[in-house]
């Protein structure tokens, strides 16, 4: 059996890296052991190459099993091009490079294959790959195989027939967002109960995070657009017709930018993913039909125009952002209207109770993740269960707010919920608790009641933060099966009684001060200059060879290059990520444009 030696050597030789990242090498050692495993690691972290070490050093057929299309041609493109025997089965695969796959895997000589679950559950293949004797499976985006996993999906569940189908086979399971009941589902389903389960850790200390009250989406938006421009990204939105509209108004202020949905021809959403994947600077509005299984590296921002469905599916998608462990910034919009629909969706699903009640909880994590007054990492970690310290890069810790005791506060929105009949919305009891004779007001002769106008010394603006907090805490809650009205809540009673106190905080809510680019700043040794000549270099490469520019060099061995300034072949081989088939293959080309600047 290979050592963990020989995986390193491996990862210097064929990926020009130095060493493991933090929680590969103890998985990577598991499954060159024969174990199976289960990995949560964080987005970015190097997943991929805890599957693809094993089966190079141990010159055998891992099957790695993958949901995207494009994931599989990204990464079975990069694989090539470091000299690795790895090959894609699927719909979009041509005709003459299936035959070599397969010519390959009949031969013994292919190490790693990428195949979608419908591809793989088909009797006809799994009938030859049993003939081909692989030694392990690799499950990607793992969470999808478990009922209460955020993106759930019937195809995974079948993956679980594989382990009697190739009872000598070493399986393992990859996802970076899996809460605890969705890691003992997975290792029930997939490895019968038996499985080493490692947590990496969940912290992506390079990502900004912001949270805030959608006031004017548009403007907010445009505000992250301008502190990043030029910059790649991506624009959360609820539904197609926001995704194609932002998308529009975008493009029309002069940016680049894409939409994507479900409800797009296949070929329009491939292309816009191509440009998205293979240039500079695209902002993709889409909605969550986009991103999963996305590897592009330099993506500076994820914005969300409205509140996700779960803290899962929040940590997912802004996991999208800074995977090349550069400064990346997130924010995330919420309104009150984003809260009612959410609960609309789990009620009206037709998922069992057991779990529209689990979906509801999770909800109530992100509330409570959106109105937190305190660090925004500290409440996002909590929630997987991982402590940390203030982190000094979310918009808490930048703009800190002060709680105060806001138990009259609560009792009075109580008392005008309960005396409206618990059927009205935030903005009609607003409207009552700062004294407002709307006509809707007058037309239910609310203004003649105790509560009308006993809030009028605090703003409209902070009355909604504080009944958003109020939802948050459990204290209100939302009529989802009427019209939205806000009701009494689990703690309604026992806080307008005075038997329990609520602590409540005025929403900062405040702009960034800067609106300048607040693109990744490049470390001080790296020639500027010299770093964009390299990237056009790249690019040229890329169209060459049909590939995303990161699949030929990362941006991260671009300013190892412009800082070291190798003048040989053997000095570039020392960059990071510079392995033996990229010198071979680019070495002379990236050497004479370093050479060249110098001569400059």
């Amino acid at each position: 059996m290979p050592s963990l030696d020989a995986a390193l050597d491996i990862l210097k030789r064929t990926f020009g890296y130095d060493g493991f990242r933090p929680g590969q090498a103890e998985i990577v050692g598991a499954l060159m052991n024969g174990e199976n495993v289960l990995a949560v690691m964080p987005t970015g972290s190097g997943k991929s190459l805890c599957y693809q070490l094993p089966a190079l050093a141990g010159e055998s057929l891992t099957v790695v099993v993958s949901p995207l299309i494009a994931l599989m041609r990204d990464q079975v493109a990069a694989l090539r091009l470091n000299g690795v025997a790895a090959g894609a089965l699927n719909s979009a695969t041509p005709r003459a490079e299936a035959a070599e796959t397969h010519r390959q895997l009949r031969e013994g000589r292919l190490r790693l294959l990428y195949i979608s679950p419908e591809r793989l559950m088909r009797e006809d293949v799994l009938d030859g790959l049993a003939r081909c004797a692989p030694a392990r499976f690799a499950i990607d985006e793992a969470h999808c195989i478990s009922q209460w996993g955020h993106d759930f999906r019937p195809d995974y569940r079948r993956l679980a027939e594989l382990p009697d189908r190739f009872p000598q086979a070493r399986f393992s399971a990859f996802t970076a967002t899996a809460d605890a009941i969705t890691r003992q589902d997975i290792v029930e389903r997939l490895f019968a109960g038996a499985a080493k389960v490692f947590v990496a850790g969940f912290d992506r200390p390079n990502l900004r995070i912001g949270i805030a009250p959608r006031t004017s989406a548009g403007r907010q938006i445009d505000s992250l657009l301008d502190r990043h421009d030029g910059a790649s990204g991506i624009v959360y939105t609820l539904s197609r017709k926001a995704a194609e509209q932002t998308a529009a108004r975008l493009s029309a202020a002069g940016r680049t930018a894409l939409p994507y949905h479900a409800g797009m021809e296949q070929a329009d959403r491939d292309r816009h993913q191509d440009r998205f994947l293979t240039e500079d600077g695209v902002v993709m509005v889409a909605t969550i039909a986009f991103g999963m299984g996305i590897d592009k590296p330099d993506v500076r921002f994820v914005a969300h125009a409205n509140i996700p469905s779960t803290v899962e599916a929040y940590y997912q998608e802004i996991g999208r952002a800074g995977r090349d462990g550069l400064p990346a910034e997130t924010l995330m919009l919420y309104g009150m209207d984003d809260i009612r629909l959410r609960r609309l969706m789990i009620d009206d699903s037709d998922r069992p109770e057991e779990a529209k009640r689990v979906e509801h909880q999770r909800l109530n994590a992100l509330l409570t993740l959106c109105e937190t007054a305190g660090c925004r990492r500290q409440a996002l970690l909590g929630y997987f269960g991982e402590p940390c310290d203030p982190c000094g890069n979310c918009d808490r810790c930048l703009n800190p707010v002060e709680t105060v005791d806001g138990t009259v506060i609560a009792q009075k929105a109580l008392s005008a919920a309960l005396r409206t009949g618990q059927r009205f919305g935030a903005e009609h009891l607003v409207a009552v608790l700062r004294g407002e004779e709307t006509e809707k007001v007058r037309q239910h002769r609310h203004d003649e009641l105790p509560t009308f106008g006993v809030g009028v010394d605090i703003g409209k603006p902070l009355w909604r933060s504080y009944l958003r907090q109020l939802v948050a805490a459990d204290v209100l809650k939302i009529d989802i099966g009427g019209y939205g009205g806000l009701q009494l809540g689990g703690k309604g009673r026992s806080v307008l009684k005075g038997a329990e106190s609520v602590a409540l905080h005025g929403e900062a809510a405040r702009e960034p001060q800067s609106r300048k680019r607040a693109a990744a700043p490049l470390p001080e040794n790296v020639d500027e200059q010299l770093f964009a000549r390299l990237k056009e270099l790249r690019l040229e490469i890329a169209g060459e060879q049909g590939v995303p520019a990161y699949v030929v060099f990362h941006d991260r061995s671009l300013q190892d290059m412009a800082a070291r300034k190798p003048q040989s072949l053997h000095a570039l081989a020392a960059c990071h990520g510079v392995g033996a088939a990229k010198l071979e293959r680019y070495g002379e080309r990236f050497l004479a444009e370093i050479v060249a600047a110098g001569d400059g």
